[in-house]
């Protein structure tokens, strides 16, 4: 009999502040230090012009929505999130940045609604509110139950990764890292004696082989490793040579199973190398950015939820399957069929040059194809 095989929840962007912040149930200080706008819920009435009323102090699951039967349909058994947001009620705006993001500290069940187990730290707004309002994330994260990854108190800690044990005792680690090209600043790279972001100094061979090495001195016999990685632009589907080299020699190296990517705010494309898995983008799942014009022809409107199932044993990759869903008043919702059609077609255009395909099923699930893919009837 074969071992139970592992499977994760993974996604993008999780942006619970701002406007996010304002319709939960304990909003926090709506002032803004942004050019155009100073004030938290005029992002709620952008909103509710194009997506009618969206009510106030709502429950702490409300912001996921329809993305909740989703996790309890297809049971991950870790689930892990880029969460871009400064969990804090305290300190200043980072000076000389446009966009800050917070949520009050009050509001934090609304992670653990979704029984999020690791929240990953390295992108370019987690300093949004100095070093002390990291440290209040971090804090408050792991007071709640949630392990961390990417930033913390200094060089050692933003390195280390999230250890989750699963059930018959295998373990999932993650390792989480930023690159300066996604936005966070060099002054927020953390230190020897100062707190920060795992920010890498470019994607070359040489850091590669230093991550791949510090993943091999955590990670023992049978572990599941996960490098998510902040990096690139918000917008477009290439992915750049450095991009891929950098992946592949992750993979080659035989230390990581998983290259998280995430920073785009809509779905890049994914590869399957080696029979492990690439995500270079995975898109935004939640944010306040409804009826906010610009860059239409990607629907940043709808989003993806990534479940990957791997060999307990080995690590292989058996199956990638994706929830296509949308956001609408603040909340995430199953996508319609012309969504979903809309998704289908121009991910499986955008994956095939890394030869993955995607396909749809009767029941809307979306399942990516790849060549010499595992096949249940050989896997038993």
């Amino acid at each position: 009999m074969q071992p139970t095989p592992i499977t994760l929840f993974l996604c993008g962007d999780v942006m619970t502040g701002r406007g996010i912040d304002q319709i939960l149930g304990h909003p926090g200080d709506p002032r803004l230090y942004e050019d155009h706008v100073h004030s938290a819920r005029v992002y709620v009435d952008i909103a509710e012009r194009v997506s009618g009323e969206i009510p106030r102090t709502v429950g702490p699951g409300y912001i996921w929505g329809d993305a909740l039967s989703e996790l309890d349909r297809l049971r991950p058994d870790v689930r892990i999130v880029n969460l871009e947001t400064a969990i804090t009620a305290a300190g200043e705006p980072w000076p000389g940045k446009g966009i800050h993001y917070r949520m009050h500290p009050a509001n934090l069940a609304c992670l653990t609604a979704a029984k999020i187990d690791c929240a990953v730290l390295a992108n370019n707004h987690v300093l949004d509110w100095g070093r002390g309002g990291l440290a209040d994330t971090v804090s408050m994260l792991r007071a709640a139950g949630l392990s961390t990854a990417g930033a913390g108190a200094d060089a050692r800690e933003a390195m280390a990764p999230a250890v989750l044990e699963i059930a018959g005792g295998a373990r999932v680690l993650v390792f989480a890292c930023a690159t300066d090209d996604s936005g966070v600043a060099p002054d927020w790279a953390a230190a020897r004696a100062s707190a920060g972001v795992n920010l890498l100094d470019d994607l070359g061979d040489r850091c590669a082989d230093a991550i791949a090495g510090r993943v091999r001195a955590f990670a023992r016999e049978g572990d599941l490793t996960v490098l998510s990685i902040h990096w690139g632009a918000n917008w477009g589907y290439r992915v750049g040579g450095a991009e891929r080299s950098f992946a592949h020699r992750l993979i080659d190296s035989g230390a990581v199973h998983v290259v998280h990517g995430h920073s785009s705010h809509h779905p890049r494309p994914i590869e399957v190398y080696r029979e492990r898995l690439i995500l270079y983008g995975c898109g935004d799942l939640i944010n306040d950015y409804e009826g906010i014009g610009g860059h239409e022809s990607y629907r940043s409107e709808l989003a993806l939820m990534y479940f990957p199932t791997f060999e307990r044993t080995g690590g292989r990759l058996l199956r990638v399957a994706l929830v296509p869903m949308r956001r609408r008043r603040f909340r995430l919702e199953r996508a319609r069929h012309d969504e979903a059609r809309w998704l289908e077609t121009t991910f499986d255009r955008e994956c095939r040059p890394f030869r993955t395909r995607v396909r749809r099923e009767p029941d809307g699930e979306m399942v990516v194809g790849w060549d010499g893919e595992a096949h249940p009837a050989t896997d038993g």
